[in-house]
């Protein structure tokens, strides 16, 4: 599939809370959770009020002139929260847009950009289980913590 990756305009940031809900890792097995969970305050601090911050920035992922998929990052205080100098990444992609190399390249476009603005680094946060994680480390994100389900990781940028 060939899509085009290129900057959010603001009148698609609407279309966040659905790649927030898409975002969720759902292991094998396990019931999908209500849509309504993405009002939680701890998911909405990803969506609510986007574009508003100068460090919220988005890419989306274009295929056959419908958004299939986001990269997204803002400073926050998120499961992977480092400091408020790093920006924090969110990404998602339409199941059947998974596993073709675009959420790679959503993933460049956005470390390429951070990097032409000066940030020094990057964080997220990513369930063990997700099979995400192998690609994170195909970036160059590398795992600087963890807790009991999820690693915290981390990618440089700029030299501090």
């Amino acid at each position: 599939m060939n899509c085009t990756i290129r900057e959010m305009r603001k009148d698609e940031y609407p279309f966040l809370a659905d790649f927030l809900y898409e975002a969720i890792f759902i292991p094998e097995g396990v019931a999908p959770p209500p849509r309504d969970i993405i009002l939680q305050d701890e998911l909405q601090v990803y969506i609510r009020d986007f574009g508003e911050k100068p460090d919220d920035i988005c890419f989306a992922a274009e295929c056959g002139g419908r958004v299939v998929g986001a990269v997204w990052v803002r400073i926050m205080d998120d499961y992977g929260h480092i400091d408020d100098e790093t920006p924090s990444f969110a990404i998602s992609l339409y199941k059947e847009y998974r596993g073709q190399g675009t959420g790679t390249e959503l993933m460049r476009t956005m470390t390429a950009e951070l990097k032409k603005r000066g940030y020094k680094r990057a964080s997220l946060a990513v369930q063990k289980a997700n099979y995400a994680v192998k690609m994170y480390k195909a970036v160059g994100f590398e795992i600087t913590g963890e807790n009991e389900e999820e690693y915290i990781m981390t990618i440089k940028l700029n030299e501090e």
